[in-house]
């Protein structure tokens, strides 16, 4: 049982299933396979997102663009589309343009020393003003996009939407790639100890960079996904939606020192919001109150960790005392 306490995977779990029993108390409709089903779907852009961010958040740094990134993107790949671009060129031009974003935040923290929350605030609001610049403000909308364009993360197989398919194969990806790579492995030595990483043979700031390039690829994954389940583009577009990155990682376990943080642990962090997102509606409340709750998990899940990995240090009196 204390084993079970420790592990924050199965308390975050539990706590899923708790809340999910709550609701389900007062609108057992929420906990039907179907609507279960959507909340999966509704949840699966933050999964994506919270994976590439726990990469970098693993290198001991932090990606605040991956929401500017996906709208930068989705929004090309919605012009692309405009001018008949057929789609998986579409796909390609727009993961191309996600790694180029990731690679520009990558070189400045490495080549630059740049500290990472600066360069991806600044970031941030270049992507979003490149996309004013682009667009002059105006929105993509569903009848300027083609069928196929749209149509793709909504097909449905064995029940579920493409879009939560995708993320059940970046999970699967990123299981492996994190535990049996050794890229995968450097991600956690750099973060963990970066001084012991460079006796290893390991060169810090250029996995940070790495990081940053599959941060971007998925933020680029993810600008697609979301301009055509939504069918619109426009500036502001996932606005504010990186606090929910991090937020995922965080309460998932994924330390912010760096190191430290697992699949599963981010996984469940985005669907622990994402039950939250899609359970105050249900309960009548504004859900605008989620930016609330995902501050408020933020300093709680902060705070377990520093708890949690807080050791206990040598009384030397006593053990002087013990000895005499």
């Amino acid at each position: 049982m204390t084993s079970f306490l420790k592990s924050r995977e199965a308390l975050l779990a539990l706590a899923i299933l708790v809340l999910l029993g709550v609701i389900a108390s007062r609108f057992p409709a929420f906990v039907e396979p179907a609507s279960l089903a959507n909340v999966f779907n509704d949840t699966a852009p933050l999964m994506i997102l919270a994976l590439g961010q726990m990469v970098v958040i693993l290198t001991k740094c932090i990606d605040l663009s991956v929401a500017a990134n996906l709208a930068l993107s989705g929004m090309v790949a919605a012009l692309l589309n405009g001018m008949g671009v057929p789609l998986p060129l579409i796909l390609l031009t727009v993961l191309a343009l996600g790694a180029a974003l990731g690679a520009v935040n990558g070189l400045l923290v490495w080549k630059v020393g740049i500290p990472s929350i600066v360069v991806t605030l600044g970031t941030m609001t270049i992507f979003r003003g490149v996309i004013f610049l682009m667009t002059d403000g105006a929105w993509v909308n569903a009848h300027q996009m083609s069928d196929a364009f749209k149509s793709l993360p909504r097909h449905v197989i064995l029940g579920l939407p493409v879009m939560a398919w995708v993320a059940v194969v970046v999970i699967t990806i990123f299981t492996v790639f994190l535990t049996r790579t050794p890229l995968g492995r450097s991600f956690y030595a750099v973060g963990g100890n970066p001084h012991a990483a460079v006796y290893t043979g390991l060169d810090v700031g250029r996995t940070q960079a790495i990081a940053f390039v599959i941060s971007g690829i998925l933020a680029a994954l993810t600008g697609y996904l979301w301009v055509a389940r939504y069918a619109v583009a426009y500036v502001d577009i996932a606005g504010g939606f990186e606090l929910d990155v991090v937020a995922a990682c965080v309460i998932g376990g994924i330390a912010i020192a760096g190191g430290a943080g697992t699949v599963g642990g981010a996984v469940l962090g985005a669907l622990f919001l994402g039950v939250i997102k899609n359970a105050l509606p249900v309960v009548g409340i504004s859900p605008f109150w989620q930016l609330a709750i995902s501050g408020s998990a933020i300093i709680i899940a902060v705070a377990f960790n520093a708890r949690q990995g807080r050791k206990a240090g040598r009384i030397i009196l006593k053990s002087a005392e013990a000895g005499a």
